[in-house]
């Protein structure tokens, strides 16, 4: 069984799932009520079986529409700040995973497998933070998932979510278009255990180059681009981990 091989996922429930499934017509049509949400070349995610759908970030949106508007419902890695208050219910009621970005976390990558090894999709912002867009920074989280599980990743970018100029918690006027282009799936192929930190680094670069294809794709696609850089001391701490300024631009 699966669930049994390293790490082992065993022991971790499977995030709810009811909520996300049941409220995304609902919840596509309230948001459609206020932009214009365009989804391009949906039928390039896998119908079914493990998926890592690995975007870029640039605002505070990316996370929801994620979950929303993909194909089909995602458990999205999110940073365990937004686990707080009513905010935090909802997530969790949701089946968004919490993740300490600060520190190894090893519920947060089992609960991640566990959804991978039930044949569901994991959402995974490799930058980390919300910012230009740019893939400047590339963690490694969905280059393991996909090493650890053999699933496909599905590289994905967000255009016009954050308008240019916008602060961090931003968000587009009402009426505004935001694009979600997805690319063309890479399975980096499963390693057994143990996995090499080098493996994972070079799943990693290949998954980054995957996605800044993917983010000149959607810049042809739409004839829009990235928002640029957030306003001076609006950049949130991100740990300095995985590829740093390399790769394409």
């Amino acid at each position: 069984m699966s669930h049994l091989d390293r790490p082992s996922s065993s022991a971790v429930a499977h995030p709810p799932r009811a909520m996300l499934t049941r409220l995304r017509p609902t919840a596509r049509q309230v948001i459609r009520r206020r932009w214009d949400v365009a989804v391009h070349f949906p039928e390039r995610m896998p119908a079914a079986g493990p998926v890592v759908l690995a975007a870029n970030h640039i605002g505070v949106l990316d996370g929801p529409l994620l979950a929303i508007f993909a194909p089909r419902p995602v458990h999205a890695l999110t940073k365990q700040e937004m686990f707080e208050g009513r905010t935090g219910r909802f997530l969790h009621r949701s089946g968004q995973i919490p993740l300490d970005r600060y520190a190894a976390d090893p519920r947060a990558i089992r609960t991640a497998l566990r959804v991978l090894r039930d044949g569901g999709v994991v959402g995974v912002f490799p930058e980390g933070t919300r910012g230009d867009g740019e893939l400047r920074t590339f963690h490694h989280g969905a280059a393991y998932l996909a090493l650890v599980t053999g699933a496909p990743v599905v590289p994905a970018v967000f255009l016009g979510s954050r308008e240019p100029g916008g602060g961090i918690d931003s968000v587009p006027a009402r009426g505004c278009r935001i694009d979600l282009v997805l690319g063309e799936s890479v399975t980096p192929g499963a390693a057994s255990w143990p996995r090499t930190r080098g493996m994972v680094r070079d799943a990693s670069m290949l998954l980054r180059e995957r996605l800044a294809a993917t983010l000149e794709e959607a810049r042809r696609t739409t004839g829009r681009d990235l928002p640029g850089p957030l306003p001076a001391g609006q950049a949130e701490d991100d740990p300095a981990t995985g590829l740093v300024d390399e790769g394409p631009r």
